[in-house]
């Protein structure tokens, strides 16, 4: 799992796993900062965790080559990108595409980047809500996988408004990823199917 924040989606998954029949495993939690919530709740939970900083690396692409190795020393078969506030690059997606999944908190196509909340408020959006995407090379531009609606309230600010989707966001990828793993997934040009 990727984090940049606190982790509270990361924590939804690691109470997740805690049940058997969820039929997933945190193997590990990367970060792209130092200090994070999330790899303290990595920490807390005994999960291996490591931090790769942009910073730490001559270029994008180093960086991005540095971490897809951090990750593949894993051998995950899912990853989910939850909160995680930088772009992957080729050598990520060529050894990890298709199977790198991001939360987003809108209703992709609508709103795609990181001030999706206050557009959709400026916007006069009576529906908002949260999106599990496959990761591509773009911005929020991957196949949607699933979606979940949050209506917005007449006197909603940002905040507000955020904190309702986040509700709603670490629901969907707990119910998106545990399907997942438990029934795999297949993909046709744009369209994600889960299960057979």
């Amino acid at each position: 799992m990727l984090v940049s924040g606190t982790g509270t989606i990361l924590q939804a998954l690691i109470d997740a796993c805690a049940d058997a029949g969820f039929g997933a495993e945190v193997v590990a939690v990367g970060a792209d900062r130092a200090g994070t919530g999330g790899v303290a709740r990595a920490a807390a939970a005994g999960i291996p965790a490591f931090v790769r900083r942009v910073q730490d690396s001559p270029d994008r692409f180093a960086w991005d080559k540095a971490l897809t190795a951090d990750c593949a020393a894993f051998n995950p078969d899912l990853i989910i990108a939850a909160g995680f506030l930088k772009l992957v690059g080729t050598e990520f997606l060529g050894k990890f595409g298709g199977r790198v999944i991001n939360t987003h908190p809108a209703l992709l196509p609508s709103f795609p980047g990181i001030h999706s909340v206050a557009e959709a408020l400026a916007h006069g959006v009576k529906v908002t809500g949260c999106s599990v995407i496959l990761v591509d090379s773009g911005i929020d531009s991957g196949p949607i996988v699933a979606q979940a609606a949050v209506p917005v309230l007449d006197d909603d600010d940002e905040e507000s408004l955020h904190e309702r989707i986040k509700v709603a966001e670490r629901s969907l990828v707990v119910t998106t990823v545990g399907r997942m793993v438990r029934e795999g997934w297949s993909v046709r040009g744009r369209k994600v199917r889960i299960g057979s």
